[in-house]
């Protein structure tokens, strides 16, 4: 003979049965609805943030003819909407400044000035790491297809060029952060070479 329990026992058996499946579809939606808060959109209004920022950065630049990374060191300086300065300090003293559509480049005692609209690939590649931190969502689309992984607090953007002739180039392009601080830029090429660059942000003065 099969025993069905008394009706009070099989009642309490379903409530229960239906209160864990409505907590699972309440953890669901509440873990749905934190991963998408957390989205390209959103980062780029956390990084718009920063009108201005100065940190080191560690650069290491891993290529195929060579048994051992090249590596430079020195200090970047953003400067909201579209400033941005690297000045390399080791090995040897070298500063690039783009300043809206010029580029600048120090060697020495030499001084070279661009107009990037001269230089497509060249104006998408600065591009990438200005509109990053700018948070300029338009401009890095212009250029490349965008996809986020990751949370606020640790998240990667990928960039991949859009370009035929910058794809030759660039394989693509991510930047790392946390919240509103990009952490490193790993850049890999088409040809397999890439470059990694460790940024360390310093107290404002």
């Amino acid at each position: 003979m099969t025993r069905t329990g008394t009706p009070g026992g099989r009642q309490r058996r379903l409530a229960l049965t239906l209160a864990a499946l409505a907590m699972g579809l309440t953890l669901a939606l509440l873990s749905t609805s934190a991963f998408a808060a957390w989205d390209i959109q959103q980062l780029m209004d956390s990084l718009a943030q920063n009108k201005s920022s100065r940190a080191t950065f560690v650069e290491k630049k891993y290529l195929a003819v060579l048994d051992k990374p090249v590596e430079s060191s020195g200090e970047l300086l953003y400067t909201a909407p579209d400033r941005l300065e690297k000045r390399t300090l080791k090995p040897k003293p070298e500063a690039m400044i783009v300043n809206g559509s010029e580029l600048t480049i120090e060697r020495g005692r030499q001084k070279r000035q661009l107009q990037l609209q001269a230089y497509p690939e060249l104006a998408a590649f600065i591009e990438s790491i200005r509109g990053t931190l700018a948070g300029d969502r338009k401009a890095l689309e212009r250029s490349y297809r965008l996809s986020l992984e990751g949370a606020a607090e640790r998240w990667t953007l990928q960039l991949q060029p859009l370009d035929e002739k910058m794809q030759a180039i660039v394989k693509h392009i991510n930047i790392s952060g946390s919240r509103e601080q990009v952490r490193s830029i790993e850049i890999t090429q088409a040809d397999g070479d890439r470059s990694v660059m460790n940024i360390e942000a310093l107290a404002a003065p």
